[in-house]
């Protein structure tokens, strides 16, 4: 028979058990794979953004023109430039948010164009695109 109190024994069965060393380590290895498999995430996750498309226009709005304030416009408007019928990576975006133009635009198009991505709402093409891109890093 056991000569310990039953008060005894509930303390010694209430304290927590010191971790082994052994534990501790195994504790650490497990950590510091998770930190290993998340790092190549986080930077194929950085690599999509900048490889992802936005197309200007929206191919679901057809043949339309992108006025100065990025609205689209009937084709004949003035001062409308005629939507570029293709898309931009994100790494060319995110350079022309910085100040240099989008490839092959002139400095109208390239106004007109950046204003329109910068308007882009749910739901379009290119939003999810364009959004990554406004996210810090």
């Amino acid at each position: 028979m056991n000569d310990e109190t039953p008060e005894q024994m509930a303390d010694e069965s209430s304290a927590p058990a010191a971790p082994s060393r052994r534990q501790l380590l195994m504790g650490g290895a497990v950590a510091a794979s998770a930190i290993l498999s998340i790092r190549p995430a986080l930077a194929s996750t950085a690599a999509s953004v900048l490889n992802c498309t936005i197309p200007v226009p929206d191919p679901a709005r057809g043949n339309v023109a992108i006025a100065q304030d990025g609205q689209l416009v009937p084709v004949g408007t003035p001062g409308s430039v005629q939507g570029a019928g293709r898309t931009f990576t994100g790494e060319q975006v995110k350079q022309a948010l910085r100040g240099r133009p989008l490839p092959g635009t002139s400095y109208q198009q390239n106004q007109s164009y950046l204003n329109y991505i910068r308007r882009l709402q749910s739901g379009a093409s290119g939003f999810t695109c364009y959004a990554s891109l406004q996210m810090p890093r």
